[in-house]
């Protein structure tokens, strides 16, 4: 256990039994009493933000989380196996932990997980992903307004909206976080 002087933003907490992250962490002195601490914590589990306020001599407990690349090899279910890029280790991942960046997960991307007491807590792609772009209708000439974009299917299914010069065939960097496209890569 820690006090509440010790901890700092970016740390994870577990308060209630749940897994908060720190967001904000702010050291307050009053004219008048004694000082304290006002932050911000987000669940891991939910998103949710919760303000908090603690004496500074308050007991917290402060979580030892390990985060390490791993290996996506398949889906099982509810479940992503992926690989210990080491001790070639296989386990299963929610696919909860990924959120709406999931549709973007390839077989071999390498991931980045979380964990906390051999459990997974977070779970991340990379920013960026390279796709095949499988079906894009043709540019219309004179259709060149700023900004133009169409509508192209990747090669996992997922529709994005490209820039007229991107056609069938071509590899595209997508940013994993958004969904939009960055670049065209050769």
């Amino acid at each position: 256990m820690a006090k509440a002087s010790e901890i700092k933003t970016g740390n994870i907490l577990r308060v209630n039994n749940e897994l908060v992250t720190v967001d904000e962490w702010n050291h307050r002195t009053p004219g008048k009493g004694g000082a304290f601490y006002t932050g911000k914590f987000r669940n891991i589990k939910t998103g949710r933000i919760v303000e908090a306020r603690m004496n500074t001599d308050e007991a917290v407990e402060i979580c030892r989380v390990e985060t390490n690349d791993y290996q996506y090899l398949y889906e099982d279910g509810d479940y992503l196996v992926i690989m210990d890029n080491e001790s070639y280790e296989q386990f299963n991942v929610s696919k909860e932990l990924f959120g709406n960046a999931i549709k973007f997960l390839k077989e071999g991307m390498s991931v980045l997980v979380s964990m906390e007491s051999d459990e997974p807590i977070m779970a991340q792609l990379p920013n960026f992903a390279e796709f095949e772009i499988t079906y894009s209708e043709p540019a219309v000439k004179g259709d060149t307004s700023t900004n133009a974009l169409k509508a192209a299917t990747l090669e996992n299914g997922i529709e994005v909206r490209v820039p007229l010069f991107v056609n069938q065939g071509d590899r595209i960097k997508i940013d994993t976080r958004t969904g939009e496209y960055v670049e065209r890569v050769k």
